[in-house]
């Protein structure tokens, strides 16, 4: 009887520790992206008041924020949710296409930073 007292809590010690990362890991992605949602609306007015260095500057840190955010979205997509975890391939889903729609949403800002720096900006010798 000793030694299944000693044995047993090893093995839900080991039971703890390989099946806690991924609720844990699904609960984080979920806090992180689901603000990141909220107030995004491409308005092509702002980019007219611009600088071309601002203009530049906006968009470095706007593909880099598309870079940010694939990355994130391919681990999401990566990740093994376990079979016991209900919902949880749903919200990998979720997770992933909400990542999507933010790229998109760069990417419109994208195209209307581009649009006003080749009307406005002449091109350098480079």
């Amino acid at each position: 009887m000793r030694g299944r007292q000693t044995g047993a809590p090893d093995a839900d010690m080991n039971l703890i520790s390989t099946t806690a990362p991924a609720p844990v890991l699904l609960v984080t992605l979920l806090l992180v992206t689901g603000c990141s949602s909220i107030g995004w609306a491409v308005d092509p007015a702002k980019y007219d008041t611009m600088s071309c260095t601002e203009l530049n500057s906006a968009l470095g840190e706007n593909a880099r924020e598309i870079s940010q955010i694939a990355i994130t979205r391919g681990k999401v997509a990566n990740t093994s949710v376990p079979r016991w975890l209900l919902g949880g391939s749903r919200v990998k889903t979720a997770v992933a296409n909400r990542e999507t729609a933010r790229i998109d949403r760069l990417k419109q800002q994208h195209d209307a930073i581009v649009a006003v720096r080749a009307r406005r900006c002449p091109r350098s010798a480079g």
